[in-house]
């Protein structure tokens, strides 16, 4: 297994560039960063950062909105765009032969964005339809409302698509301002992986000219909830969403949090998987996952059931939870996690994509490590430093959230434990 080193250059007034190639294969991914995101943004200004990922794909001082989307749609591979708590990207991969073409449409939408009133006029109204898709969902919707409950009175848990109120009052004149004096270096990164030599991404960078971002303030702390968050809600389904204390982006800690988080709820033979669905038929889906920011983060269990069940499903998770707070790492249990990490490590080496994204990491620590680090860590990790890592965090008042018809919700109060 070959695995090319990531190489970075620091431009001169320009953007950090890293990059890791991979010879072998047909396609290049290509992404601008940006180390801004809702976790960014004032309460007034609440969902700005989402709005211009959408609005920078709609036109510039070279190129209207049709010329772009067909411009993009010629190079015949993929474009998108996501915005995060703490990270914008844009993307898209092309064949190895068009990443220059490609590599200036994306410089072209964050450098040179005209962001036309019409189109803001258009596009939130887009936006306003995206909100009203997830407050369909009762699944997202559940979860967005655990965030807020889970991050109170900071903007880490406000959902970055905003709320109507804010959107509705967000002008271009606060499109400009925000692109201008935050989507610039020394918060902007370019990234490429795949089929490209360092060198010559750096020179055809270097044909373009930086403006400096602004002085960007230090992210305020923020404090987790505990307790019971109850969501009423006249729905087929129950959700139940808990989370405990995570860890941060660039911790050392993150082979443990992932072999714990695994053994947990991360696959079929996980423990929340094989008590509530598999030994008991309490739910169709549960599981477990990591959500970090640069200074911390949550661990997060995840279950819809039956509004009868919700009752038996809380017990069931929480006795898992407790029996897995204190309990000895089998040895086979152990390997077979680590097991599981790195075949899931190992595919992601044969996508440029998921080698790109992985550099965002850059913003957090001083170095990006290679894939081949992880699976050496993954390896050789002792049984008593997971146990360590999970105790720890599961022995933290959590946050329970429970959504679900009002009457599922008083059957199942006794169960539940401020």
């Amino acid at each position: 297994m070959t695995e090319f080193p990531i190489i970075e250059t620091r431009m001169d007034q320009g953007p950090l560039v890293i990059s890791q190639a991979k010879p072998d294969s047909q396609s290049v991914a290509l992404g601008v960063v940006v180390n801004v995101g809702s976790r960014d943004e004032a309460e007034s200004e609440a969902g700005i950062a989402h709005a211009l990922e959408h609005m920078l794909f709609k036109g510039t001082e070279n190129h209207d909105v049709r010329t772009i989307s067909e411009m993009l749609d010629e190079l015949g591979g993929s474009a998108n765009a996501f915005t995060g708590r703490e990270r914008t990207c844009f993307y898209l991969t092309t064949l190895y032969e068009d990443w220059r073409q490609g590599l200036d449409i994306l410089l072209d939408m964050v450098l040179h964005a005209t962001l036309p009133e019409n189109e803001w006029f258009r596009e939130r109204s887009v936006i306003l339809s995206e909100m009203g898709m997830v407050e369909d969902s009762p699944e997202e919707w559940a979860m967005d409302q655990h965030l807020l409950a889970l991050f109170p009175d900071s903007s880490v848990g406000r959902p970055t698509l905003g709320n109507h109120n804010s959107l509705a009052n967000i002008s271009r004149v606060q499109l400009r301002n925000y692109l201008e004096s935050r989507y610039r270096p020394p918060q902007l990164m370019v990234a490429a992986a795949g089929r490209i030599e360092h060198s010559d991404l750096v020179d055809a960078l270097s044909m373009h000219t930086w403006p400096r971002a602004a002085t960007q303030p230090d992210r305020p702390a923020f404090t987790m909830a505990s307790g019971v968050h109850r969501l009423p809600r006249d729905i087929e389904q129950a959700y139940i969403t808990v989370s405990f204390p995570g860890l941060k982006l660039g911790s050392d800690d993150r082979p443990a949090a992932w072999l714990a988080n695994q053994m947990l709820g991360g696959g079929m033979s996980s423990r929340l998987f094989r008590e509530v669905r598999e030994e008991r038929g309490l739910a169709y889906s549960v599981d477990s996952s990591l959500f970090s920011l640069s200074d911390g983060g949550a661990w997060t269990i995840s279950c819809a059931t039956d509004p009868k069940m919700l009752p038996d499903c809380i017990q069931v998770i929480e006795n898992v939870l407790n029996e897995y707070s204190t309990v000895t790492i089998d040895r086979t249990e152990l390997g077979r996690a680590a097991r599981q990490l790195q075949v899931q490590m190992r595919m992601s080496m044969d996508s440029v994509e998921n080698l790109m994204l992985r550099m965002a990491a850059r913003f957090d620590e001083p170095v990006v490590r290679p894939i081949s680090y992880w699976l050496e860590q993954v390896n050789e990790i002792e049984a008593t430093h997971v146990e360590g890592w999970k105790s720890s965090h599961l022995t933290a008042k959590p946050l329970w959230s429970i959504c679900g018809p009002g009457k599922a919700l008083d059957d199942a109060a006794q169960y539940l434990h401020e």
